[in-house]
């Protein structure tokens, strides 16, 4: 009866017992992993009466008498009330714009399909609620261009690995606006970064951009304050901190020295907070404008660093989930006490959240002035840190006992723990998906576009109850339908892009889904091959999603022309003697199959540069809307910026490039394959049209 119970509440619950696996093997999960996962998930299930007890909470929690904070629909389709109210009900409330709408629901208690797109308070039957009305897609970059087909083209770039003189040891937004407007030159429509999420300003041991504090904040080292401060300002600032020969040292090094480089960088900014603090400084208004602006998400976040620092000193760790009860409520009268004891550290944050937002806006600026059509593509991770600012600040919409990975598959045996958290969509519903919309708010605010990472996040995650192992999970499903909708009304807002990183195992319908959205996914070209060195033809790339030579996580086209990715992976002790001769012997018939390919179009290619510029002029050639090239793959550089599976041993996060942001599009090679990319652009418009 139990194991029946449990089933039953799983299945009530999102969790997918059956499932099938990279090798299209069908998987069952346990029982114990299923007990866990309810467990984390805030259903108990150790014995029958809980389980009896967990499925009537949530049976009741979903039955009709419970109409959800927020509803979504389909803009110009009527939308079916039925399960909440009855036939011909009057439906009283207040659009978005202010203005009141009086009407009923129809013989089949249907909502009619005519009102505008927005968030609109709506009142049937004595319940209130917001709904949420929904274009029926996303803007596409047919929109963008105001012409069809669209064949745009861009770069993308680690944002730190970009380099200007006196950046302190990585790339800022400084250097992000100098290569933006450096490619905006050149024809570029985009430049896609890499994610900017707040991480935490205690632990610089922690720095992978995709295990972020907060998804709703920026990464304050990416800040430019000489551009919003004055070159003056912040060079006053460096000497009172003698900071000169530091950051001198930490500009010659080849990689990034994170927690060093930190450590300089706030020294700066705390000097620069002191000075904008004494008296009254031109710019406190803008900065009191955003703060109020940022609103509760800025506040909570600020709290959190102060709190987690004093944490920390008092002996309670980093870990919030491990602080005082007291401390981890961050609604309670306790953290309010402690943050209005510090009102000057919890506003030190909050300076620096306004000197980096006001930084990224320069940048984003500066792309569409000099004429991108799209500027900035944002960088959006699939989830954070649970230990973390916003799994501490949305704890109901956050699942911080679980963490976000994957079940083994051909490259992983053992599954992946990517040590974040998502969202419950529990919590996402009763909520009103709160957290989901102000996450997208944040990410688009500037930015032409967003590249949703992981993006069969938006249906199912694989989670991991926190101990436990990878293969030791199973899949949560999300509310697809609800969350598409909100994607597409704030995108349309932001007139903006969305791309979906569709690599990896795709559940059924779900590419045809985002394709009906607007959202593109991905096709990377050493990804297209039926068969070992059999390369899918140009004109078969579909055109519903980008192209691209390649990813952070992947070998460039270079370092995937010597191996290099194969040599770390042996070396770090990722794959055995026997794997790796698997991979060289599978890799050796991809090397002489795309080179065939490559030569069909482009006639022989004498040496390793040949097949790099051949690549880059394929890929540009196929029929996909917009075409990204890695700044790696444009200088024909052999190391990749991130090796999957490792935490030391490669220089995750930590690469640079030798030349300045401002001109290293001048090197001879990138400028050939510019103008390579630029033509095979052209012409695939020219071909399509």
């Amino acid at each position: 009866m139990s194991d029946s119970l449990l089933h039953r509440l799983a299945q009530r619950a999102g969790l997918a017992r059956d499932w099938v696996d990279a090798n299209n093997k069908p998987q069952q999960v346990t029982d114990e992993v299923l007990r866990k996962l309810l467990e984390a998930l805030g259903h108990r299930a150790s014995d029958e009466a809980q389980l009896q007890d967990s499925l009537s909470r949530l049976e009741r929690s979903d039955d009709a008498q419970h109409v959800p904070p927020l509803l979504t629909a389909d803009q110009g389709k009527p939308l079916d009330l039925s399960r909440y109210f009855p036939a011909q009900a009057g439906v009283r409330g207040q659009l978005e714009d202010s203005s009141s709408i009086d009407l009923q629901l129809d013989a089949q208690a249907h909502l009619p399909g005519d009102l505008p797109v927005g968030y609109h308070q709506l009142e049937v039957a004595q319940h209130r609620f917001t709904l949420a009305v929904a274009p029926s897609a996303c803007p596409s970059l047919h929109d963008l261009v105001q012409a069809a087909p669209a064949r745009c083209w861009g770069l993308s770039a680690q944002l730190y690995s970009l380099r200007r003189p006196g950046d302190g040891g990585y790339g800022d937004c400084m250097a992000l606006e100098q290569l933006v407007r450096s490619a905006a030159e050149r024809g570029a429509d985009a430049v896609a970064i890499s994610p900017i999420h707040a991480l935490s300003a205690f632990d610089q041991q922690h720095y992978s951009p995709y295990s972020p504090s907060s998804r709703l904040l920026l990464n304050t080292l990416y800040a430019s304050p000489a551009a919003i401060l004055g070159e003056r300002t912040v060079r006053l600032a460096i000497e009172a901190c003698h900071l000169e020969q530091t950051l001198t040292s930490l500009e010659q090094e080849p990689l990034v020295d994170w927690p060093r480089a930190a450590d300089a960088r706030y020294k700066l900014l705390d000097a620069l907070y002191q000075h904008f603090s004494q008296g009254d400084h031109p710019q406190r208004a803008d900065f009191e404008s955003y703060r109020q602006a940022a609103g509760e998400a800025l506040e909570h976040h600020c709290r959190f660093e102060v709190l987690q620092a004093e944490a920390v000193d008092k002996g309670h760790g980093a870990d919030w989930r491990n602080w005082p009860e007291a401390w981890r409520d961050p609604f309670g009268t306790e953290v309010r006490a402690l943050a209005e004891s510090y009102p000057a550290r919890v506003e030190f944050h909050a300076f620096c959240q306004w000197l980096t937002e006001r930084s990224l806006q320069r940048a984003q600026e500066a792309a569409k002035g000099s004429g991108m059509v799209v500027g900035l593509i944002a960088d959006l991770a699939v989830g954070a840190d649970g230990a973390g600012s916003q799994a501490w600040s949305r704890q109901d919409e956050l699942l911080a006992n679980l963490t976000v990975g994957a079940p083994p598959d051909i490259l992983n045996r053992s599954g992946q723990d990517w040590g974040i958290c998502g969202f419950s969509p529990e919590g996402l519903k009763r909520n009103g998906y709160r957290a989901f919309i102000e996450m997208l708010r944040a990410n688009l605010a500037h930015a032409g576009g967003l590249r949703i990472d992981h993006v069969m996040g938006l249906q199912r995650l694989w989670l991991i109850p926190r101990g436990c192992k990878p293969n030791e999970g199973a899949y949560l499903y999300y509310p697809l339908e609800d969350m598409l909708r909100l994607l597409a009304l704030e995108a349309s807002r932001h007139g903006a892009i969305i791309l979906g990183e569709d690599l990896g195992t795709v559940p059924d319908g779900l590419r045809e889904a985002l394709a009906q959205k607007n959202i593109l996914g991905m096709r990377v070209l050493p990804f297209e091959q039926t068969s070992p060195g059999q390369f899918t033809p140009q004109l078969q790339w579909p055109d519903d999603a980008l192209a691209t030579t390649g990813t952070h996580d992947l070998a460039t086209v270079a370092g995937w022309l010597k191996n290099r990715d194969v040599e770390w992976s042996r070396r770090l002790g990722l794959i055995d003697e026997s794997t790796e001769q698997q991979w060289r012997d599978d890799r050796r018939k991809e090397h002489d199959g795309l080179r065939r390919t490559l030569e069909t179009h482009y006639g022989p290619l004498k040496d390793d540069t040949a097949v790099i510029d051949a690549a880059i002029g394929y890929v540009g050639h196929t029929k996909a809307p917009l075409v990204l090239v890695p700044l790696e793959d444009l200088l024909g550089l052999e190391e990749q910026p991130n090796m999957p599976g490792t935490t030391e041993g490669h220089p995750n996060w930590r690469r640079r490039f030798t030349e300045a942001a401002s001109h290293m599009l001048d090197d001879k090679d990138a400028a050939r394959r510019l103008e390579v990319l630029a033509q095979a652009r052209e012409q695939a418009w020219e071909r399509d049209r």
